[in-house]
């Protein structure tokens, strides 16, 4: 009996369902890559309040850095230790890295302190929002200074919308203003759905820190 005379069975009429399914989706995702024909950086956004903001963003800029590409750290919220981020990637030659601020607000106590730090931070950033040299930057921590009042919104806006074309920047915080969450290319939220300090675990380095 031939190939073609065998009889079909339920597992050949599944894999050809499999094939079927599989080719559709791959026309679905072809026209895709085919319509995105763009050539500029993006903006990012991760918010929530589940763990990992930061550490994804930190992430992403190795991938551009594994790309040779120069990147720039502003945290506008200084904690009371030196991260481990900071610890690896300010030694970095391609990495501007900036800590900013005076710690979370429920250690400082101290408003006009905070504010002042963030205009301090916020005209680095600004100098590197305008720099075409460098190629993608971390704004870590900054949507909580449009949650206190400290900046204001419409001036990352503009700068965002004036940067160099293939400058890609991402900003994290647990919330973020509306302007902002409708005007970025990716907006992730990180949801909380467990997380070991709540159970008494002890907040470690090289994990919290």
């Amino acid at each position: 009996m031939s190939e073609q005379e065998k009889p079909s069975t339920p597992v050949v009429e599944q894999a050809d369902k499999n094939e079927a399914r599989l080719l559709k989706k791959k026309e679905v995702v072809d026209k895709r890559i085919a319509a995105a024909t763009q050539e500029r950086g993006v903006t990012i956004l991760l918010t929530g309040n589940g763990k990992g903001k930061s550490s994804s963003a930190f992430g992403t800029m190795a991938r551009a850095l594994g790309h040779g590409q120069r990147c720039a750290v502003i945290q506008f919220i200084k904690g009371r230790k030196a991260t481990g981020e900071q610890l690896f990637f300010g030694a970095h030659p391609n990495v501007e890295f900036h800590v900013m601020g005076h710690g979370f607000t429920w250690e400082t106590r101290n408003p006009e302190l905070e504010k002042e730090a963030a205009e301090q931070a916020w005209q680095l950033a600004k100098g590197v929002l305008s720099n075409p040299d460098i190629h993608f930057v971390l704004l870590d921590e900054i949507t909580y200074m449009y949650k206190y009042g400290y900046l204001d919104d419409a001036d990352l806006i503009e700068a965002l919308k004036n940067r160099p074309q293939y400058q890609n920047v991402m900003m994290t915080g647990r919330t973020a203003p509306r302007v902002l969450l409708d005007s970025v290319d990716t907006h992730s939220k990180i949801a909380n759905e467990r997380h070991a300090f709540a159970n008494g675990v002890k907040a470690q380095a090289g994990i919290e820190w």
